[in-house]
């Protein structure tokens, strides 16, 4: 078994293909379901965001897996398999493994060092945990993944430097609302409408706090959610039967739904501002994927809108040359960690399978031992006293060979150190894949970072 990534990004695809190819909701958990059915697939976590779409897989045929996971993508998109493969990459094995870690770490995103990646990371291994299509493989995978994001934003300044995609949006926006370059009051005296209640919503509603909005609005077809999402930070909240007013009030509408389609039409953005007293500037922010916003809203006079195509690249220049190669450090080292574990991790059927034999070679002797020095009246405390000594010679005798061998397996061809030790103790095969199977039906592993 092997580690895959098929995915598409917005390093590999334009915003219109990413936009049919993203998926969220009941879509996202069919898909994840479907891949999981693969023949070559078995175990997968998808992530889906506004700028990837990546479907993780543990597959046993490298070219059955590919080929599975593109069709599911191409069904699931839309788009014909000789357009959407143009813009998919491939990463197999240890690569697979490092695109991971650089994803997480915030290496690989649209605004490098933006921290909402590791929650989404976080979030699609828990949907995969919840749908059972998790196994142990990608589970210490994801743990790896969870735990280098958090290393990279502690021990660098990648996190501080790294805005997410909010804040570079906000920034565009109050250019566009010719507000003076201050990041403590970029929005002062802005009225701010955000449509939508989820966690970019709620990323949203607090960036737009601390960059002092005068006064923030949430409209959300779930009026409990928005009710909270505003109350956290002293806002109201509209309904969304009355978007073109609460359009027409707003100097700047932000826009995260996940709905799937146009939430905010040309023709409820022409009535907003047909409805506007005076003229002054309207700023549409898009951040959704598909998008929420109808592009069509920029012709109208005073009205400029802001989606993921202008927000590409403009957060590269955020994170200076040294947080990103600290960063890479923090990668490679984990990587490397990882890798030795996984070799050593493939000698230790083959090492309980030794201790198995021997314990079964003593116990046998022992009791054969046992019943002839009984018959000779040999106390129960010292045949207690023998037997302890026979295993402890035992143990002795495999500690050496067998704490060699793990460290050997680190090494390049370490495997045949363990195929020697194989053949040398006349290790019954069956024995040491049951051990392999047994570790991996017991994985006793959560998606949570837990004390990492």
């Amino acid at each position: 078994m092997s580690v895959l990534v098929v995915g598409l990004s917005h390093k590999s695809a334009p915003l219109a293909t990413l936009e049919r190819a993203a998926v969220s909701g009941d879509t996202l958990v069919k898909l994840l379901r479907d891949i999981a059915h693969q023949p070559d697939i078995a175990e997968a976590f998808v992530i889906s965001t506004c700028n990837r779409v990546e479907v993780y897989a543990e597959v046993d045929r490298f070219h059955g897996g590919v080929t599975g996971i593109c069709e599911l993508l191409t069904q699931y998109s839309g788009i014909p398999a000789g357009d959407l493969t143009g813009n998919l990459y491939v990463h197999y094995a240890d690569g697979a493994v490092q695109h991971l870690l650089a994803v997480a770490s915030g290496l690989d995103s649209m605004v490098v060092g933006e921290n909402q990646i590791l929650g989404q990371v976080r979030s699609a291994l828990k949907m995969a945990d919840d749908q059972g299509t998790l196994g142990r493989s990608l589970r210490d995978l994801g743990r790896l993944a969870l735990r280098t994001g958090k290393r990279a934003r502690a021990e660098t300044g990648i996190d501080q430097l790294g805005v997410s995609l909010v804040s570079v949006g906000i920034e565009l926006a109050a250019a566009g609302l010719d507000r003076p370059p201050n990041q403590q009051s970029l929005l002062a005296g802005c009225n701010v409408l955000v449509v939508g209640a989820g966690a970019m919503s709620g990323l949203a509603v607090a960036t737009a706090a601390r960059s002092g909005a005068d006064r923030i609005v949430v409209a959300n077809r779930t009026p409990a959610r928005a009710e909270r999402l505003a109350a956290s930070v002293g806002g109201d909240v509209a309904d969304l039967t009355g978007l073109p007013e609460a359009i027409g009030a707003a100097d700047l509408v932000i826009s995260c739904t996940g709905a799937g389609g146009l939430v905010i039409k040309e023709s409820v953005v022409r009535a907003a501002v047909g409805g506007r007293e005076g003229v002054r500037p309207l700023v549409l922010l898009d951040l959704a994927m598909p998008r929420d916003v109808d592009p069509r809203a920029a012709s109208i006079p005073g009205v400029q809108v802001i989606g993921m195509e202008e927000l590409r690249g403009s957060g590269d220049s955020a994170v200076g040359e040294d947080e990103v190669a600290a960063v890479r450090e923090i990668v490679e080292q984990e990587f490397a960690a990882y890798g030795l574990a996984i070799r050593a991790d493939r000698v230790t059927p083959t090492v309980v399978a030794l201790r198995a034999k021997a314990a079964t070679v003593v116990d046998a002797e022992l009791a054969r031992l046992t019943g002839r020095l009984s018959e000779d009246g040999l106390s129960g405390r010292a045949l207690e006293e023998i037997a302890q000594t026979v295993r402890r010679v035992v143990d002795k005798l495999l500690h050496a060979p067998t704490v060699r061998v793990k460290e050997l397996a680190s090494s390049p061809g370490g495997e045949e150190y363990a195929a020697a030790l194989r053949v040398l103790f006349d290790l019954d095969p069956r024995a040491v894949e049951a051990v392999t199977r047994a570790e991996v039906e017991s994985p006793n592993i959560t998606t949570q970072e837990g004390n990492q």
